[in-house]
């Protein structure tokens, strides 16, 4: 595992900053100094929720790096972001993926919250009292927004919601959660049914199951939350009512697709590092594994697949932060990064032999927490999918270039002229 600093590589130079680069050894330091010694301990405890780096990632103001200060946050933008996920999931990918998915629902408000609702709780996710969660994805429906079957009805001045919501990242952590759910009759098409609500954990009827630990990613929740009549005023719906899909759909592509993107390039960078200090230090006909052509070979695939994974990873995030038209880039470097990653998993398994097998090896860490990031923000085929409208410009909604038109929320008050 990489749990020393290192320096971006040039490739990385034209996409960032001074500040990145502070930004970046900030991340290593930290990632060696805090992450490191519990990686071992979180996975040998699959069945406990990490919390203690929870509180040293939002001490840091980390949840809250593309809030604007007007709102308490970091104001870094997403390669900023970029750099906090990639260099802790060298390290952690459990410990990058707590960190992503309470990015996700921050975005959600960042681009459709009123003013009131950003000053509501934003503050309180950049000083760390508040995580939030994004639930989507239903237990008969999966990640087919269309087939949402939670419901949300108007009740005076409340909304009453009724319904399940599962492999939710951060279920056991989050204070309030972006549900949606659907609040149209049926025969409504999708872009009119649904609406977002942020719920507070503490709402009467909103239970949370209890933690079960997946294949990978020990020591991070996606779990189960059941709504029982659960009430809301009408001030917690973000976005407009029937809206709801460009909410979700939004901050997938957004942040859900890069974050991923971001967390699969960890992973594969640390299984590089893994594979090529295996090779080195083990001894073969009076030189050492790495000497063998036919096993350089194979690296020489590994780290074309990491530098191009790295290249759009970088790439994607930089033109989102320019305001310039990349949905197909971020939906891009999410499925390649993933792809190539977990192609590097399982040939990084084939060269360690047996050692591969043995339970408490890192690489077998490595490779079941890449199967984690195949489904989030939609499969592989959802990628390829949304790219052939791209390639047929069909592709008629481009949220990187509407995120442009969100500028107002940098101002403390865009009521005031």
């Amino acid at each position: 595992m990489i749990a020393t600093p290192t320096t971006p590589p040039p490739a990385l130079r034209p996409y960032l900053t001074a500040r990145h680069e502070l930004l970046w050894d900030e991340a290593d330091a930290f990632a060696a100094e805090h992450i490191a010694p519990r990686a071992v301990r979180m996975e040998a405890a699959p069945g406990r929720v990490e919390r203690k780096l929870v509180d040293l990632m939002a001490a840091r103001g980390w949840f809250a790096v593309t809030v604007p200060p007007a709102f308490g946050g970091l104001g870094a933008g997403h390669v900023a972001k970029t750099i906090l996920v990639h260099r802790i999931a060298c390290v952690s990918a459990a410990a990058a993926t707590i960190l992503q998915a309470t990015l996700i629902p921050v975005g959600a408000l960042l681009h459709f919250g009123t003013y009131e609702q950003k000053n509501r709780w934003l503050p309180h996710v950049a000083d760390g009292s508040l995580l939030l969660s994004i639930a989507v994805t239903e237990p008969r429906a999966g990640g087919h927004i269309g087939g949402i079957k939670t419901t949300a009805e108007r009740v005076g001045n409340q909304w009453v919601i009724n319904g399940s919501k599962i492999h939710i990242g951060n279920s056991h952590l989050a204070g309030a959660h972006l549900v949606v759910a659907r609040t149209a009759q049926p025969g409504v098409r999708t872009s009119q049914a649904l609406t977002a609500f942020m719920v507070e954990t503490d709402r009467a009827g909103l239970s949370v199951s209890d933690h079960r630990p997946g294949l990978g990613l020990h020591g991070f929740s996606a779990g189960r939350l059941d709504l029982d009549h659960v009430r809301v005023p009408a001030d917690n719906v973000v976005g407009e009512v029937g809206k709801g899909q460009d909410v979700a759909q939004s901050s997938s592509i957004l942040y859900g697709r890069p974050n991923l993107a971001s967390v699969s390039l960890g992973i594969h960078e640390a299984i590089v590092a893994t594979t090529t200090s295996h090779l080195k230090a083990r001894s073969r006909y009076q030189g050492a594994l790495s000497d063998l052509p036919v096993l350089r070979d194979r690296i020489g695939d590994l780290e074309a697949r990491l530098r191009a994974a790295r290249i759009l990873a970088y790439q994607s995030v930089h033109l989102l932060d320019q305001g310039l038209s990349c949905d197909a880039d971020l939906i891009n470097a999410k499925y390649l990064g993933h792809q190539w990653a977990i192609t590097s998993a399982q040939d990084a398994m084939e060269l360690h032999g047996a050692q591969a097998l043995d339970r408490d090896y890192v690489l077998q860490r490595l490779w079941r927490d890449i199967q984690h990031t195949y489904s989030p923000a939609g499969t592989g085929e959802v990628q390829r999918i949304r790219l052939a409208d791209t390639a047929f410009d069909e592709d008629r909604i481009q949220w990187s270039e509407r995120l442009a038109a969100y500028s107002a929320w940098a101002q403390p008050d865009p009521t005031a002229a």
